[in-house]
């Protein structure tokens, strides 16, 4: 049925539903290959095997584990975009209001990194490594909460905004640095609630500083 054709496939033809939920089956089984190996590592059969399907079957909606891996890429970065936005827009930012925004920010970071971690990873390696499409895909799941760090930072006393971009661009930085090596830094006996802590005080200071 035409109502069911709601899904592009790669001839450009329509996909029925129970092809867009197949395709979801692949992305979901990529997605758990990610949290158990390496991207370098994973195999279209082992992502075939987690689906239910077979390698074919992966061909007719992904031509490579990497177009498989941009797709959950896309994804994420759409959700990161909303998401980490309203960690920023949904809280009150005023001196009364700041730590406790702070807090909620910093620790929602954290949360969506480690809910994503593995997807994350591979996302950060290829943008240091030079693909601009993941690098793409990274800018537009920060740009969000960028630029509403940057609206809140907007009381700045630099009348072209400079200083307002400056503040939210080292402050996303700094939260998506952290929430990087939020591990790395455990081992080092630095516990989550104290990153938690130390980053929501720095938020707080900067940007009431800002008003």
């Amino acid at each position: 049925m035409e109502a069911d054709r709601v899904v592009p496939g790669r001839s450009g033809r329509g996909v029925s539903r129970r092809g867009r939920d197949t395709r979801q089956r692949l992305l979901d089984g990529t997605r758990d290959l990610l949290d158990e190996s390496s991207y370098r590592a994973v195999r279209v059969v082992d992502i075939a095997r987690a689906a239910g399907t077979s390698p074919a079957t992966f061909y007719q909606y992904f031509p490579s584990v990497e177009s498989a891996v941009l797709g959950l890429a896309e994804s994420l970065a759409d959700q990161g975009a909303v998401e980490l936005r309203a960690l920023v827009t949904n809280h009150r930012w005023d001196p009364a209001g700041a730590p406790a925004s702070s807090l909620a920010l910093a620790r929602g970071f954290l949360d969506f990194w480690e809910r994503n971690g593995a997807l994350m990873t591979v996302i950060d390696h290829a943008s240091l490594e030079g693909d601009q499409r993941f690098r793409q895909i990274r800018t537009r799941a920060l740009n969000g909460v960028t630029l509403a760090l940057e609206a809140v930072a907007g009381a700045s006393t630099d009348d072209d905004g400079r200083e307002a971009r400056a503040v939210a661009g080292v402050l996303t930085s700094m939260l998506s640095h952290v929430a990087a090596h939020r591990r790395g830094l455990e081992d080092w006996g630095i516990e989550r609630r104290d990153l938690q802590a130390t980053m929501a005080r720095i938020i707080a200071d900067v940007l009431v500083a800002q008003h």
